[in-house]
Formats: C-alpha cells, structure tokens, sequence
C-alpha cells in the first residue's frame, strides 16, 4: 500500500492506491473495512495516481503507460468508466515514428532480476553500434522503473542514436522492506554492485558500445552518477552529475542518520559511501552542476569533490548556476538542458 484515498465509513470501504500485481505498476483497489472483498478498481495496466471524491462516489484516475501519455479519467466508485477528463497525447504524435520504451529485467549473480528499461532509436538496427546512457536516481526505496511514459528528452536522445536506459537496484523498492533493509550503513555499496552488474549484462549485447557507457542524474542520482565515474570507473565512461551529494557527512543528518546510523557508529561505511574516496580512479568525462544557492544538498558537496578531484590531478567539467536552489528554473533550467544534450551529442556521437 502506497496511500489511503479514503476511508469511507458509511458504505464500509477503504480505497487505497498500491502495487499489488508488479512492482512497476500501480493502481486504486477497495476493501471491506473487516478486510474482506478486495477489489481492484483500475483495469489497465498502467501507472495509476488515484483521487477519491470525499463521499466515495468517484474517482479520478490519472495514469501513464509506456504506451501512452499522461491522461485523466473520472470513473465511478465501482469502476466502471464515465468519461475522459483530459489527455495530454497530441494527434500530431502518430506523424511521427519514435522510439519506444520496453520494460524488462535484468539479472544478477546472486539472483535479483532488477527492473529495468529502455528506449532504443527508431531506427534501430542489431548491426550497428549504440553509445548508452544510463537515467538514474538511486535512492533507498525510491524507484525509477515504472510502466509510464518515458520524458520528451529520452525520447529526443534515442532518435539522435543513444540507447537510453534505466535499471533499479535491489534496495530501490521493488523487493519490499527486504530489499530496502540491504542499504542499512551501507549507501554506494548495493547501487554500485547492481550497476555495475547491469553494464556487464549490457556489454554482451553486440549492439552495444562498450566504450560509450553514460550515465546522469540529480540530487542521490548525482551521487549515483559520481561514484559510477570513480567507485565504476571501469564499467562508465561518461556522466552528468547534478547537485550531488558526495559525502554522507555533509547532508542531512534525519535523512543520512536513518540509513547510516551516526559517523561515529558507522566510520566504514561513510568511508566507503564517500565520492572523495575514489576521486583518484576517474578516468572518464564527467560534468558537475549545481546551484549556489541550494539549501537541500548544499554546494559545498560538489566543491569538496572538485578539490579531492584537483589533489588526484584529475580533469573533469564544472558548471555553476547563479541564484539556484535544489533543480533549476526559467533560463537557467534551458541552459542546462541545452549544455547536457549538447555533451551527449559531443561525447557520444562526435558532433
């Protein structure tokens, strides 16, 4: 269960939102409120976010698939469809041939299928040779693989000739508190271990260009994406990394503390989950970003990290954005969409 929509006393139902059947799906189910008589009231196979009218009569159902965009649409207590709200897919869309996006597990040694997709180029021929770039976030119980529509940039990178991918690791959420419980005092170990394994399940595709593996993200995916270029550096040859953490020591102590107890409790672990651990093993290209003003993973992360960089003499790119918090708005958000694909393009495609 991931929320309740209602508790509807009168008629004796609770509705709640859940991912019961995949872990990569959602949906809106009802039960009795003596737990008898579970339903589930949303049919298609999709991401579902679902809102409950106050007496229970209705609900809104607002999903996603990889099939479709996000849509609206307002149904009866029982489930039975009344009529569309709003759809955001243009009829322009089927003008166009694009690629699409293929869910899909990956397997580990130990035996953990991780969840994971991809969107391949449109015109995608097995002959060739593709540059990847890994999406990612990482965080513990904080999945990125979902049965949605993927986002306008991926889609404009796949048709540009990058395979562009995504893939949970095992404490990411779908394998339950279990998974979850394996990132205690251990944050970096299991993200990395999952990664890792997933390039070499990608380099025995003949299709794929080992020589090309990207990665980016934001915020714990920044973290991700720093320690694939340091801690991976065998595995990744390109990143983008966003307002990073890069030490546990300096973040949040009612986030950090949660997962890695005090760094007097747990001085391994901190030293192990430190980007600055393995600054000396960077050998790809790698972009740092971030916001001056962010008050959510302060800047002095990146800082430290680019200072860790320069006593290893190590080459890499910086970008600070003026008057930035935590993510980036109005010209300075187009900025860096514009850089990053411009680096992709450069690094992974010669143009």
């Amino acid at each position: 269960m991931s929320s309740i929509g209602l508790v509807d006393e009168k008629n004796k139902w609770i509705y709640f939102n859940a991912n019961k059947e995949k872990s990569t799906e959602s949906g809106l189910y009802r039960v009795r409120l003596d737990g008898q008589g579970l339903e589930r009231l949303t049919k298609e196979p999709a991401s579902h976010s679902c809102q409950v009218s106050p007496g229970g009569d209705y609900f809104l159902d607002m999903s996603t698939s990889v099939d479709h965009p996000s849509k609206q649409d307002l149904y009866r207590s029982d489930g039975t469809w009344i009529r569309n709200v709003d759809n955001s897919e243009s009829p322009a869309l089927k003008e166009y041939t694009i690629g699409k996006k293929e869910l899909f597990t990956i397997p580990t040694e130990d035996g953990y299928p991780l969840p994971a997709y991809w969107i391949l180029p449109p015109d995608f021929d097995q002959g060739k040779k593709y540059p990847v770039i890994f999406t990612i976030y990482g965080g513990p119980g904080a999945p990125t693989v979902s049965n949605s529509y993927p986002p306008p940039s991926s889609l404009y990178l796949a048709q540009e000739g990058i395979i562009v991918l995504s893939v949970d690791h095992r404490g990411s959420g779908h394998f339950g508190k279990k998974g979850v419980a394996l990132m205690h005092r251990s944050l970096g170990k299991w993200e990395m271990n999952d990664l890792i394994q997933a390039v070499k399940w990608l380099r025995q595709k003949p299709f794929v260009d080992s020589a090309k593996i990207g990665i980016t993200g934001g915020s714990y995916g920044g973290y991700s994406t720093c320690l694939a270029l340091t801690y991976g550096a065998d595995y990744f040859t390109h990143g983008i990394a966003s307002s990073s953490v890069t030490d546990w020591k300096l973040y949040d102590s009612v986030y950090t503390e949660r997962y890695m107890d005090t760094p007097a409790e747990n001085k391994e672990g901190y030293e192990f989950g430190s980007v600055m651990t393995y600054a000396k093993n960077l050998k790809g290209v790698l972009l740092l970003e971030h916001g001056d003003m962010d008050d959510n993973v302060h800047i002095q992360n990146t800082i430290q990290f680019i200072d860790a960089l320069m006593d290893q003499d190590k080459i890499f790119e910086y970008m600070v954005f003026p008057n930035q918090r935590h993510g980036f708005g109005g010209k300075k958000r187009e900025n860096a969409s514009r850089r990053n694909v411009d680096f992709w393009l450069k690094h992974l495609l010669g143009r």
